[in-house]
């Protein structure tokens, strides 16, 4: 197998094979970091039972959260398309950043300055140590795509992995129409 690039802003596609791994189990990573001292990104398309106001009830939202993979689940991030608004943002690709100055979020939040297609909450992160996605890709976990959405915060996280084995088609338009527990079959 030839080597796959990898860059920050892409797409993780997790591969039919790994079903039994429950974190990325039919998971869409977008990928945040990819460097020499390793990878992060957040799964997109998994949201959980919890509201942000949930979680901090200092802010006055009910925008979805994420579960974004399984390191620090403790911990809340976000993903935005708000540099202008929230300033310390990182830009990862695109117009897409990482995180950013967490008061003035909380402020534009409570003055519902914001809206839920211009970013995105998730408990935890996925990430990989040194060369440790290189390995994954290697045993073929994961399909790398190019983040082709012109707002990945709007699009539909239900469908979202079907639709992508869906574009790539071949074998995988089968496994993109099988039920999420084969053993229902």
């Amino acid at each position: 197998m030839d080597a796959v690039t990898v860059s920050k802003g892409q797409l993780l596609i997790s591969e039919p094979s790994i079903l039994t791994d429950r974190s990325f189990n039919r998971a869409v990573v977008y990928l945040t970091e990819h460097s020499a001292e390793g990878s992060v990104g957040f799964i997109i398309n998994k949201p959980t039972c919890y509201i942000l106001k949930d979680l901090m009830p200092e802010i006055d939202c009910d925008f979805k959260v994420y579960s974004g993979g399984p390191v620090q689940q403790e911990n809340l991030y976000f993903v935005h398309q708000l540099p202008e608004l929230i300033p310390d943002s990182i830009e990862i690709s695109k117009g897409i950043c990482w995180g950013g100055d967490f008061d003035i979020l909380t402020s534009l939040l409570n003055s519902q300055q914001i809206n839920s297609t211009n970013i995105r909450f998730f408990l935890g992160y996925a990430g990989w140590s040194v060369e440790q996605l290189d390995q994954e890709l290697k045993e073929t976990s994961w399909i790398v795509r190019d983040n082709t959405y012109p707002n990945l915060f709007n699009v539909n996280s239900e469908d979202l992995w079907k639709n992508q084995l869906l574009t790539i088609g071949g074998s995988y338009q089968m496994w993109a129409n099988a039920p999420k527990n084969p053993s229902l079959n």
